[in-house]
């Protein structure tokens, strides 16, 4: 290969290197007093070139200084007003970008980003670019509304909450309203978020927020209202037996709320369900004092049945502490209108032997 030949492939190589290391950002940047931003810097990460250093600089009224360092040994911030608020991506190949957390307003100036590269045969690249940061305090904006995870339809009884949400320069401050019939507005709170516990159907309603901080005039800024609707009191019902009806229907009276009105229903006859007792408490009208026994009924409402002076027939569950009487009845009562209730109810049990 001739002189010529070694300079254009000399130029080829200088012009692919300066393509691919090409740094990239913009060039002014603005962040919001107390906000954070991002001061963007990049390029695109080659084989044949390793990153060896990268710094931060910041050159403000006539003077420059370096704020940020990174080399073989780590990272290194060499101003101590920038401590704990800037940092470079790591573990993030051609991105070197500067992140400025709860920015001033000194923050504002020129920034430099410069990186080193040393290519395989050892010769050093330097590139830097250089992006201006205005920092600037913005009023609040107006706040948008967040309802819970139940939304605004709400049974009453539950809790929920509204956030008041708005972007602008900190701190904001947030007030909660409550629009009235009269056309006049009840304030509820001071915070982001308005919780709301143990809802009453009472408390349906418009709610509304305001936002402001004390940039410019300091006007607040009002959300779109939103509906709050809270639905009635669940039902509660509990049934209260009452009697006996014709075939062995169980009748029962159901009590609706805290209203007093009673509704009357009629349960069917279900498959037969076998009752055991093994405590001291009373089953039925009668009480198994012994704690052994267990009665059969082919149906529960025959449960209803049962009287305080008529005895059923039982089977001890324990052999060894009956007697064969006590495997026929409770009792031994044998009075005309017993045999003949007895006898009537006789196909509703079953008795085993």
């Amino acid at each position: 290969m001739g002189e010529v030949g070694r300079i254009v492939v000399f130029v080829m190589t200088f012009i692919s290197c300066n393509a691919l290391l090409d740094l990239s950002g913009i060039r002014q940047v603005t962040g919001t007093w107390m906000g954070s931003t991002t001061i963007p810097c990049t390029y695109v990460p080659s084989e044949r070139f390793t990153q060896q250093r990268v710094s931060w600089s910041l050159e403000r009224d006539s003077s420059s200084s370096t704020i940020f360092w990174r080399d073989d040994f780590g990272d290194h911030i060499l101003l101590t007003k920038f401590r704990g608020r800037v940092s470079v991506p790591k573990n993030s190949p051609g991105d070197a970008s500067l992140l400025i957390e709860n920015l001033e307003m000194p923050d504002s100036g020129h920034y430099t980003c410069q990186v080193t590269w040393r290519s395989t045969d050892n010769s050093l690249i330097k590139k830097e670019v250089t992006t201006t940061l205005k920092v600037v305090k913005v009023a609040a904006t107006k706040p948008t509304i967040r309802a819970g995870q139940p939304g605004l339809t709400v049974p009453a009884g539950a809790s929920t909450s509204l956030t008041c949400e708005a972007s602008g320069s900190p701190p904001i401050s947030y007030r909660w309203f409550r629009s009235s019939p009269a056309g006049t507005a009840l304030l509820l709170g001071r915070e982001a978020e308005l919780p709301l516990p143990s809802l009453r159907p009472s408390d349906s309603g418009t709610y509304f927020c305001e936002a402001e901080n004390k940039v410019g005039a300091g006007a607040a800024q009002r959300s779109d209202a939103v509906q709050l609707t809270v639905t009635g009191l669940p039902t509660t019902t509990a049934a209260l037996r009452s009697n006996v009806g014709p075939m062995g229907r169980h009748h029962s009276t159901t009590g609706q709320g805290d209203s007093g009105d009673m509704e009357h229903t009629v349960t069917d006859p279900v498959p037969a369900t076998r009752v055991s007792r093994m405590d001291t408490a009373p089953v039925g009208p009668f009480t198994d004092t012994a704690s052994l026994y267990e009665v059969a009924f082919h149906r529960t409402a025959d449960v209803a049945l049962l009287h305080t002076e008529v005895e059923v027939p039982v089977e001890c569950l324990y052999e060894e502490t009956c007697s064969n009487t006590e495997k026929t009845t409770m009792k031994d009562r044998k009075s005309p209108e017993y045999e003949n209730l007895v006898t009537a109810m006789e196909p509703q049990y079953e008795t085993r032997n």
